[in-house]
């Protein structure tokens, strides 16, 4: 950018990226024909990427997170059947209850932790018995990151040991995997060894503009391959959002560190501002949330917009504010955003 002072630095989410110079090449040039009958060379390159990636023997591309989520629980459970997830995770507050509106599965929510993880003895308090008068517990979701928190690996694999040992299977929503990856200086196999499915968003911190790869068993996506075109995630010529996915995990995997230096940064000096409280433990990757303890002249939304600084909704209670940092951001918004906060707390 040549005039940091003028340019939007938008912080509601790494979901706000644009399509580098590299990344729309590689659309233009991509290899396509048509996904519904299975024969675009780029999509295939890319799903083969994502399931070695996870250790999986196979994948699917789908058009977003949200239905590639939607798509393994229609797939893992039946009507009648339910699931197990985290009180807060993005499967239950985030995506409108569409398990439960368009597959007839019942939810059943465990709170999590702070750190994101669901306590081994809360899951096994919620599996039902095998008794008619209950819906079937089948599938344990888990969530890596939460709040931008890399859930501890140990305590994932003990509540997926719980699930495995009373038969459920288990499903990982990675749509921010990679950072944990990166924060944990691991490996993405490594890390999901012990689901049975994950779904790698591309178009959050990796930078993608659209898409979303459920990972699993060959006969689990040969049944998530129904359920997508179910839901009408059919694509054709897909592969010119598939190139964007493999230019992603080309060039977006290790950049990841920035995004999460520049959480750091402003964890620092936001937490010198009087009146805004950050809990820097809980600042692992690219998200900050801070909570403001005074009140502004104008709303604090409005005062930052008018200095080309845009903020997301308030998440939660009143007075929290999610700050997620991207490849769109950098070093010299640091300032910016500081100084936006000093103001407004000022008044």
């Amino acid at each position: 950018m040549s005039d940091q002072s003028n340019s939007i630095v938008d912080i509601r989410s790494d979901t706000v990226t644009r399509p580098s110079a590299g990344m729309r090449k590689a659309m233009a040039d991509a290899e396509v024909g048509d996904d519904v009958y299975g024969d675009d060379p780029t999509v295939a390159a890319l799903e083969e990427r994502v399931a070695d990636l996870m250790g999986k023997d196979a994948a699917l591309f789908v058009a977003s997170g949200t239905q590639s989520n939607l798509i393994a629980l229609l797939s893992h459970c039946g009507r009648g059947d339910e699931y197990i997830g985290g009180a807060g995770y993005h499967i239950s507050n985030y995506e409108q209850g569409g398990a439960a509106v368009l597959g007839g599965i019942s939810p059943r929510h465990v709170t999590p932790s702070v750190d994101g993880s669901l306590a081994p003895d809360a899951i096994e308090s919620e599996i039902q018995a095998d008794d008619p008068h209950f819906a079937v517990s089948k599938l344990l979701c888990v969530e890596n990151t939460f709040h931008g928190r890399v859930v501890p690996q140990a305590k994932l694999e003990a509540g997926a040991d719980v699930a495995h040992s009373n038969g459920l299977a288990v499903h990982i929503d990675g749509a921010r995997l990679m950072n944990a990856v990166m924060k944990s200086d691991s490996d993405a196999k490594s890390m999901t060894a012990f689901a049975d499915t994950v779904s790698l968003c591309l178009s959050k911190g990796l930078g993608a503009p659209v898409g979303s790869v459920l990972t699993g068993p060959k006969e689990f996506i040969k049944r998530a391959i129904r359920n997508r075109k179910l839901v009408g995630g059919g694509m054709r010529q897909a592969g010119v959002l598939a190139a964007c996915g493999l230019y992603a995990l080309d060039n977006n995997v290790e950049r990841l560190a920035d995004d999460h230096e520049h959480a750091q940064l402003l964890c620092q000096r936001l937490s010198a501002v009087d009146g805004i409280s950050i809990d820097a433990n809980n600042v692992h990757t690219n998200m900050v949330w801070l909570n403001t303890e005074v009140e502004g002249k104008v709303p604090l939304s409005d005062h930052m917009a008018e200095r080309g600084i845009v903020l997301s909704n308030p998440y939660g209670p009143k007075g929290v504010v999610r700050l997620v940092t991207h490849l769109d951001f950098n070093a010299h918004h640091i300032d910016r955003v500081v100084d936006g906060f000093a103001s407004w707390v000022k008044g």
